[in-house]
């Protein structure tokens, strides 16, 4: 069985979606006969890889990084498929946080990191910021815990401004 979690960019431009989507769907293709897909379903690429591990028939486990993180971070125009995601997921994990704020965020990446065995990062290569908790501190993260990272950047694909 391959244990997957996923790090990516949430600020994807729209023509960028069908392009990580497709990307995504063959970096995960390989793994399809047993395939579990970690991801906290934020809007951009946490949402497209989830959808791409069910469309391939995965089992999909959610990390909610708070215990308000619905009502508090998810927009209306990205509710629907949050919900939609959260009911077909096969399992979901809701930190004990209150709230959704950077300790809840950076939890919530070492929970993905520690339940899998790969990550898969919609990444444009870009360093940390000094905030930390973005996705390039995610990947570092994961190679220092030894494990093995797929970058998805696909030509074309780029960041709202």
């Amino acid at each position: 069985m391959a244990t997957i979690a996923v790090t990516g960019h949430m600020d994807l431009t729209e023509d960028s979606v069908p392009l990580v989507y497709d990307a995504l769907r063959e970096t995960l293709r390989p793994y399809a006969d047993d395939l579990t897909g970690v991801s906290c379903i934020a809007k951009g690429s946490d949402s497209l890889f989830a959808e791409a591990v069910l469309e391939l028939g995965g089992r999909l486990v959610v990390v909610i990084p708070s215990k308000d993180y619905r009502q508090a971070k998810v927009k209306p125009d990205h509710a629907e498929t949050f919900d939609r995601l959260m009911a077909a997921a096969d399992e979901v994990v809701v930190l004990e946080h209150e709230t959704a704020n950077r300790s809840a965020y950076e939890d919530a990446n070492r929970t993905l990191l520690k339940r899998a065995e790969r990550l898969v990062a919609v990444w444009n290569g870009s360093p940390p910021s000094p905030k930390g908790g973005g996705t390039a501190d995610t990947v570092l993260e994961a190679r220092e815990a030894g494990l093995a990272v797929d970058v998805v950047w696909p030509e074309g694909a780029a960041r709202r401004a």
